[in-house]
């Protein structure tokens, strides 16, 4: 992977990191809780597999970066899906056991998680809070996901907030310094800036940041603009009776293509992913309606496989069953056996025996709940413009 190296003292993390030349922000949480309405709904945000993780903080150690902590944060949310995050945290462990840890989260299930991520090593957590009122919190998401299905915002918001709360006694019970990050959308959430900062504060949080919200490039969102400098202190004086509250100087999620090295830009995070080999040129594709990958790879009795046809092209092959659930591991080595040819499963979930079984066998296990079409291109490196599969 290649990394544009930058001047020491250039701050070219932009993600709010205390210390840029000491924090590493990785993205390999693949799925979100929530989304907010001025968020693109297409963003090309990729999560990063764990071994891909691992690489990615290898090259700028390389390199000569100073790295002390790592951050797990974005594209998803670390504890949506805890499985990725935890093997993270124990590869890099592992092999660097003196690196400290941190997640940034929406803070839903923080209270089932909280022990295992402290035991793999998280000392500092941030919390992504916007609101702790109601009618503001229906006013900025677009949809809450606490489960595995969307339900009502008028249901979802008072989880949200109550299992937020919760989130800052449980990780400060743990021992964990708690900061709470709030991003501020004009017109929308700057009354519930202090309210936020006292509520959190009486659930033990430590400090709070304040991030103003992106501009809309595309103008999509014509009542949305970012609050300007002196609104930004005003908040945070305001926020600073009850918290010790910084000002970021704006809020870029170091996240997905615009990847968060230390030494500069990683413009494709495709990078990071395994590749087609001669051996295993063939990715396997786990999908209920053959348009997105939407289903639990041990719920799955069959998969789709995609790889390179005379053209270079990468299109669909064919279908191929899977084993019958309920043999245990050895279904996972069954399954290896059938998929020798593919150097990755995508899939939207999936449990820790087969990741480790599939991976011993070569074939990785890549968490996603995007569509088929582009994350395979992406996995072939881009694909050819102007060429359609034939199906």
């Amino acid at each position: 992977m290649t990394i544009i190296q930058f001047p020491k003292k250039e701050n070219s993390c932009k993600c709010g990191c205390e210390s840029p030349q000491t924090i590493l922000t990785l993205p390999v949480a693949p799925r979100p809780f929530s989304r907010i309405r001025f968020d693109p709904i297409d963003s090309q945000a990729r999560a990063v597999p764990p071994g891909g993780a691992l690489s990615w903080l290898e090259e700028n150690l390389k390199q000569g970066a100073e790295i002390r902590a790592v951050d797990i944060d974005g594209p998803g949310d670390p504890l949506c899906e805890i499985d990725s995050t935890l093997e993270t945290l124990r590869l890099i462990r592992q092999k660097y056991p003196d690196i400290n840890f941190s997640i940034t989260t929406l803070g839903l299930h923080a209270e089932k998680y909280a022990k295992s991520l402290v035991k793999a090593g998280v000392t500092s957590v941030t919390l992504l809070v916007d609101a702790v009122d109601q009618k503001v919190a229906d006013k900025l998401y677009a949809w809450i996901r606490p489960c595995r299905k969307t339900i009502p915002l008028a249901e979802a918001t008072p989880i949200l907030m109550n299992e937020q709360q919760l989130a800052v006694e449980v990780f400060k019970k743990m021992g964990c310094k708690v900061t709470i990050r709030s991003t501020v959308y004009s017109g929308f959430n700057e009354d519930n800036i202090e309210e936020i900062s006292r509520v959190m504060a009486a659930s033990g949080a430590d400090g709070m940041k304040l991030v103003p919200c992106k501009a809309d490039a595309k103008g999509e969102n014509p009542l949305l603009s970012p609050p300007g400098k002196e609104a930004m202190l005003r908040l945070q004086k305001r926020a600073s009776k009850h918290l010790a509250t910084a000002l970021n100087p704006g809020k870029e999620n170091c996240i997905g293509v615009d990847c968060p090295s230390l030494h500069g830009s990683c413009k494709s995070i495709a990078k990071l992913h395994p590749k087609p080999t001669k051996a295993k040129p063939n990715v396997a594709v786990v999908s209920s309606n053959g348009m997105e990958i939407d289903i639990h790879l041990g719920q799955a009795y069959q998969v789709l496989i995609y790889g390179p046809r005379e053209d270079g092209l990468p299109c669909l092959l064919g279908t191929r069953s899977l084993p019958e659930p309920g043999s245990g591991s050895s279904r996972w080595e069954e399954l290896a056996e059938s998929l020798d040819d593919c150097f990755a499963i995508l899939t939207a979930s999936a449990g820790e025996s087969p990741r480790r079984i599939l991976g011993n066998h070569g074939i990785a296990i890549l968490i996603t709940e995007n569509e088929i079409e582009g994350t395979v291109d992406v996995l072939f490196g881009g694909g050819k413009k102007g060429k359609k599969c034939g199906r």
